[in-house]
């Protein structure tokens, strides 16, 4: 099955057009757009910080396209950040499966700074880029954990994962890494309905209760963040 996607698979770099040079690549960050500041509040500063880090050191390293540049905000930033909307007071420990430049991961710690948040990757180049993200903005609550969710050790509140597998496949990923009762978010496309209901049967195989597409943001953001929300046991 085909998975949305905004980053490479493998861990070489990214392809350039032939006699390009890695510069070419980096028109730097937009601007946020008006309603950005709304939605991020006094963390915006932070928020524009990290944009020019995903538009410049993560174009050139291959982590996000430079076509993906023009719409940072609007498609990667602001569409994160309303996912902190689903995410309630009483958590406290946050683990971003295969967190790749840091989308969602990197963008809730800086709107949740209570949450410990906990990025786990599996590529070390990519390990290096969040490390160099977490450094650079200062965020005290957020670390790197190189590793693959089905061998990892932790088990947190909280999961999050975009863009990393179907439904069926990152739900038995993600209950290996959240305690019992904990949320897990899963942000999607346009395919969301009907990778949850081929998941079902896997959903009720693994115990996860509550699975449903929510719409984070609305009246915020236009589109609304799809998530698939549900509950490990």
């Amino acid at each position: 099955m085909a998975v949305d996607t905004d980053f490479d698979e493998d861990d070489d770099a990214a392809e350039m057009p032939p006699g390009a040079s890695p510069d070419a690549l980096l028109p730097g960050a937009p601007p946020p757009p008006p309603g950005a500041a709304a939605v991020f509040g006094p963390t915006l500063d932070e928020a524009r910080a990290y944009a020019g880090m995903l538009a410049t050191r993560g174009v050139e390293w291959g982590l996000i396209g430079p076509h993906e540049v023009p719409r940072l905000w609007d498609r990667h930033l602001l569409n994160c950040a309303v996912v902190a909307d689903l995410i309630g007071s009483r958590y406290r420990t946050l683990v971003d499966i295969g967190s790749g430049a840091g989308l969602p991961g990197i963008v809730l710690a800086m709107m949740r700074p209570e949450l410990t948040v906990t990025l786990l990757e599996p590529m070390e180049r990519r390990c290096r880029f969040l490390s160099g993200c977490v450094a650079e903005l200062g965020l005290a609550n957020a670390s790197v954990l190189r590793g693959r969710a089905e061998d990892a050790t932790l088990r947190a509140d909280v999961a999050t994962a975009r863009a990393v597998a179907p439904l069926d496949r990152l739900a038995e990923l993600a209950v290996r890494v959240v305690r019992p009762g904990g949320l897990v978010l899963a942000i999607k496309g346009q395919t969301a309905d009907a990778e949850l209901r081929k998941a079902r049967p896997v959903l009720r195989r693994i115990g996860a209760r509550g699975a449903k597409v929510m719409r984070a943001g609305q009246g915020k953001v236009d589109p609304a963040t799809t998530v698939v929300r549900f509950f490990a046991t």
